[in-house]
């Protein structure tokens, strides 16, 4: 209803404005400004909902502030695009619409389109979620959370069990219903029937996404992370008060692994499991040397064969030396929006309605492999000492099987075999994801909870104390949020230069970092593969905002130290972009610094200057220098422009045969008649003792590298006065080597560290 009254509103304020508000530049601003607002809202509605099947949830905003990478984008480019065409052809025609009559201003009609703009937005959904989502973090919480919430014991008194948990990408127990799905799912389905399995897991707010389910079913506990906490793209821990599954069996001597096909960074979920007792991981960049064909490959990474052949060989190996260990799996093959069909399972299609679907047929292809991975551990002389537990990490989000799913009783998939006595139980009990770690935790010998979360074999779950655990899990999200001891102030602070961290109020953070800092907040802003370069991010401060921010000293040296200009140290900056800025140079291992910000006078002139620097795109920094350094961003002056080089690293720069053909630098003025090129250089693979024709104007000298650096000199004549230096690497190599993860891979041909221009005479 609201949704219908929403677009009503909307379409009245376009009808008033345009039929009789007549013209006005502020006033048709504002209105399309506003009517526009609506336009986006709605759309980020419908883009969320496209992945979630909830709208503007949690696992949105978790998503969008913490890293993407490794993210399996491909299928959603195209409906991407087509929002980005639809958002552009639809401002487009507001913008005529409202301008289409030329009838003289009436401040009556335009006062009424604009409140009616503003009411539409006020009445859309998309705009009640989000305001929900706002307040949900500012509400002081329930006072009877510290009475639910229960820290378990450290240590299992006398571990005996090892663990294997496998994890099913929305895997969850309605794909096991064959009456509803005949013969979907017939191996591991078998498997079930042959556990201990809890038929009524639901699921809350807060356990709907890979990371949420994984933090419930360890931690206890919902993910609920503060705005703020864009955080844990930056933070160093995780939930780091809480103490998790991971955290007890490592306390308890056991060897912590984890294993998927996927990378390990999207959503954090390296920084949770190193965070809760995990030292050994294994992603997409950890598994491509060590698998038998690391081409085999789906748009998230390894397909759910090789990662639970993996798996496999892990377990044997650990079982054969004697380890007390768990070994933690996740599959990816069910991903939505349809899912991935590996090339070794028997079926490859499942029909619905006499026609293939997607989705249903990547469950059971995967299905199979969990299943003969269970196999093979019951089958082994080692399962007698193993407990396995399969469990979805969520239910499924808007997938092809969306339709045919919605119409079941949806719940998680959870199910135990125990190696140690074989048991045949269906528990039907209502519980929650969260009761998932405490059960596993009571079987191997531990307590019978963790934060939130019950044993199902000897406790009662929270979802059966509390006749609307939905609404009592958002009473307790400002609690929830709380256990993160995110820092309210920033006083004293420490960086850490051989880890890359900076500490302070009790929490770590990865470096670079930038900090906005007030009386009461403290925003940290990292720099991560999707997020603007921190420069960038500091142009948009406002001229008074306070701001401590923490990088390789020559970008911060180019606006207010010139002296740190061409240096990679790490240096500290802070102050106001209106006021008055300082640069400290890191010069210890350990370094220790304080905030200070003073009240100064804003300059307006220097803080636009300021911004207009901060907005420099790298090519275009110039700096003072005799030489071109390519360790740091830009050139020197003498420098016009340069192409076929790849980002600044601390060593220097590669060439990269896709920004050109081959590394041209054009000077300003033209190059002496006679001169030296001093090149300190290296090769990339088989570019090494191959000649590298090195050109100026109608000159040319043979260049030749080795894999490691030297300093080579060339001596040029150059009677046309050329300016234009040109070096071609004679074999440039596709490779990820030494990329940022997620991005495409660049075309290698030599690393530059310095070249020299000197002058001869003669």
């Amino acid at each position: 209803m609201s949704e219908l009254l929403s677009i009503a509103l909307f379409l009245a304020s376009v009808v008033i404005y345009a039929w009789k508000a007549g013209r006005n530049r502020w006033w048709f601003a504002a209105t399309l400004t506003v009517l526009g607002l609506f336009v986006v809202l709605n759309i980020t509605l419908y883009a969320s909902d496209y992945f979630t099947g909830d709208g503007i949830n949690d696992a949105v905003l978790y998503t969008l502030t913490n890293s993407l990478t490794g993210a399996g984008i491909s299928k959603y480019i195209l409906p991407g695009a087509g929002l980005i065409v639809a958002l552009v052809l639809i401002f487009g025609a507001l913008g005529w619409i409202l301008r289409r009559r030329h009838l003289p201003h009436h401040f009556g009609y335009s006062l009424v389109a604009l409140l009616l703009a503003l009411a539409s937005v006020d009445a859309s959904p998309a705009f009640h979620q989000l305001s929900e989502l706002v307040k949900s973090q500012s509400r002081e919480g329930d006072p009877d959370f510290a009475a639910y919430y229960k820290e378990p014991s450290k240590t299992i008194p006398n571990p005996k069990l090892n663990l294997v948990y496998i994890y099913g990408e929305s895997l969850e127990r309605t794909y096991f219903d064959n009456a509803a799905f005949p013969d979907l799912a017939p191996e591991l389905n078998k498997q079930k029937d042959d556990s201990i399995d809890f038929s009524h897991t639901t699921q809350l707010p807060g356990t709907d996404y890979t990371i949420a389910g994984m933090v419930a079913s360890q931690c206890g506990i919902p993910l609920f992370a503060p705005f703020e906490g864009n955080a844990s793209a930056s933070v160093s821990s995780f939930f780091p008060q809480n103490i998790c599954l991971g955290d007890i069996l490592k306390n308890s001597g056991y060897e912590n692994y984890f294993v998927q096909g996927a990378n390990l960074r999207f959503a954090g979920k390296d920084v949770f499991l190193k965070s809760h007792g995990f030292d050994h991981l294994y992603g997409a960049e950890e598994l491509k040397t060590v698998v038998d064909d690391p081409n085999y490959r789906n748009d998230w990474g390894f397909y759910d064969d090789t990662v639970l052949d993996e798996t496999w060989k892990k377990f044997e190996e650990l079982s054969r030396a004697g380890k007390r260990f768990s070994l933690f799996a996740l599959t990816v093959d069910t991903h939505h929006p349809d899912g991935f069909i590996s090339r070794t399972c028997q079926r490859k299609r499942y029909d619905i309605n006499g026609k293939a679907n997607q989705s249903f047929s990547a469950v059971s292809c995967s299905q199979e492999h969990i299943a003969a991975l269970i196999d093979k551990i019951k089958t082994s002389p080692y399962f007698k000492n193993t407990v396995i537990v399969v469990s979805s990490d969520h239910l499924a989000m808007k997938n092809t099987a969306w339709d045919q799913l919605s119409k079941q009783d949806r719940s998680n998939l959870f199910f135990v075999i125990r190696g140690d006595q074989p048991q045949q139980e269906v528990v039907g009990i209502k519980r929650s994801t969260m009761d998932n770690g405490a059960t596993v935790l009571d079987i191997l010998g531990g307590d019978n909870f963790i934060g939130l979360g019950r044993s199902s074999l000897s406790g009662q779950s929270l979802s059966e104390v509390f006749l609307n655990m939905k609404e009592k899990v958002l009473a307790w999200k400002p609690d929830i949020i709380r256990l993160w001891n995110f820092p309210k102030e920033m006083k004293d602070f420490t960086v850490d230069v051989d880890k890359g961290m900076i500490a302070f109020s009790g929490t770590h953070f990865r470096l670079p970092l930038l900090l906005r800092i007030s009386d009461s907040r403290v925003e940290p802003l990292p720099e991560s593969e999707y997020s603007a370069p921190l420069r960038y991010q500091l142009a948009d401060f406002a001229p008074r905002d306070n701001f401590v921010w923490i990088d390789r000293c020559y970008k911060m040296g180019q606006l207010w130290a010139s002296e740190m200009a061409l240096s990679t140290d790490w240096c500290v900056s802070q102050g106001q972009l209106g006021g008055e800025q300082k640069v400290q140079h890191v010069d210890k291992a350990q370094w220790k610094g304080k905030t200070a910000f003073k009240d100064t006078v804003i300059d307006m002139t220097r803080y636009k200057g300021n911004v207009d620097t901060l907005k420099i795109v790298d090519d275009n920094i110039r700096y003072k220098a005799d030489s071109f350094i390519f360790n740091v961003a830009g050139a020197p002056e003498e420098v016009k422009q340069f192409s076929g080089i790849s980002r600044p690293e601390l060593w220097g720069r590669w060439s990269n045969a896709q920004l050109g053909d081959d590394v041209k630098i054009e000077y300003n003025a033209p190059l002496p008649e006679k001169f030296d090129l001093v090149i300190t250089a290296k090769a990339f693979g088989p570019n090494a003792n191959k000649p590298i024709p090195v050109r100026v104007g109608d000159s040319e000298q043979l260049l030749t590298l080795s894999n490691t650096l030297t300093t080579t000199t060339l001596h040029f004549e150059n009677p046309s006065r050329s300016n234009l230096l040109q070096i071609v690497p004679p074999d440039p190599q596709s490779t990820n080597e030494g990329n940022i993860l997620g991005h495409s891979p660049r075309k290698l041909g030599i690393g530059m560290v310095e070249i020299k221009v000197v002058k001869t005479e003669g």
